[in-house]
């Protein structure tokens, strides 16, 4: 069996702070091929964002402690030292942020921008590095490229920064793509026109790309396998199908409840989960969704508040609940067919 690109084993990011220890990821695990996309999903504060920080190391290391184990193509990231993992970022590893005008520098080209990645990490001249500035440009589709190669960051449309930024990010050819809400700030039409250049891209290279967010309609246009985050906790995972499909724990219910569909009828109300995310400094006891769960008084002698639901997984596909399987069946017919009646 070959091993897996990256794979994050029982992973914990736990923070300092003047009021205590915040647990904002508790024992995740997960495994990205390449040539495939993770979709990563979940309010905010899951932990999301946390746990590809972790990943690229970029965690203050006087106030966050780390354990577990992340090992990318065999080698292990948590303890790598600063130097190995400056090599490895922006070149065998590379993330695109959220938001493009606050990432990049406002006193630099953009050429320059994408063209020092280059050279940090090739040893290209100035003048080989502007070359491979104005083919990645083309690449992400920015029109007139060896013109706009001279342009600043506020020069660009907001779809146009974030081309700017992926181009960058792919600048040295990296085989793992962490995107982390990259399309959340753009019109649809943009965000359609920046999934389809990732799928190229990843098609062209066979990058392994996690795709982090909150939007589920996003999540079943790009991802292959998803991964639901709750409290710094894996909730559920398995295929896009299964998970947003047949949705195997009531957390992914509620999620799939409060987004509207394209293709049922336009008169079903929304239903959000009730109550707020909880608190990583002081989360609840036992399955920490249990507080908002429609279903925990159906588990028998008050398990979901006393007793944390273990991951469950068969052939890929789990999920962290106390309701049997004919419980979950039962009650998540009931729940759907109570929304659209």
């Amino acid at each position: 069996m070959s091993t897996p690109f990256l794979s994050v084993r029982d992973l914990k990011v736990h923070f300092s702070t003047e009021d205590g220890v915040v647990k904002a990821v508790d024992g995740l695990s997960f495994d990205v091929e390449k040539g495939q996309t993770l979709g990563i999903v979940g309010e905010s504060g899951s932990g999301k964002s946390v746990t590809n920080m972790a990943i690229l190391g970029l965690h203050d290391p006087r106030n966050t402690t780390l354990d577990g184990e992340i090992l990318l193509d065999g080698k292990e990231l948590i303890t790598a030292s600063e130097r190995e993992l400056e090599k490895l970022r922006g070149n065998k590893m590379s993330m695109i942020f959220q938001d493009a005008l606050a990432s990049l520098s406002p006193y630099h080209t953009i050429g320059a921008q994408i063209g020092e990645t280059y050279r940090k990490h090739t040893g290209a001249s100035r003048k080989e590095a502007r070359a491979r500035s104005i083919e990645m440009l083309r690449r992400v589709g920015i029109p007139q490229p060896d013109m706009r190669v001279d342009d600043y960051p506020h020069q660009f449309s907001g779809g146009m920064r974030q081309r700017a930024m992926i181009a960058m990010a792919l600048v040295c050819d990296p085989e793992l793509l962490i995107a982390d809400e990259p399309t959340t700030a753009l019109d649809v039409t943009v965000q359609a026109q920046i999934m389809d250049l990732l799928k190229d891209l990843q098609q062209e290279f066979g990058t392994a790309i996690i795709f982090i967010t909150h939007d589920l309609g996003v999540i079943a246009d790009i991802a292959d396998d998803v991964l639901v985050m709750y409290g710094g906790r894996c909730v559920e995972r398995g295929t896009k199908e299964e998970v947003l499909r047949t949705p195997d724990h009531p957390y992914t219910l509620g999620l799939l409840g409060s987004m509207p569909s394209l293709n049922g009828p336009v008169d079903v109300p929304l239903s959000p989960i009730p109550g707020s995310p909880p608190s990583l400094l002081n989360p609840p006891s036992g399955c920490r969704f249990h507080p908002r769960c429609a279903f925990a008084e159906k588990v028998a002698g008050g398990l979901c508040s006393s007793e944390r639901p273990g991951l469950k997984v068969l052939d890929g596909r789990g999920s962290a609940c106390h309701l049997t399987a004919d419980q979950k069946h039962e009650l998540f017919t009931e729940h759907v067919a109570a929304r659209t009646h």
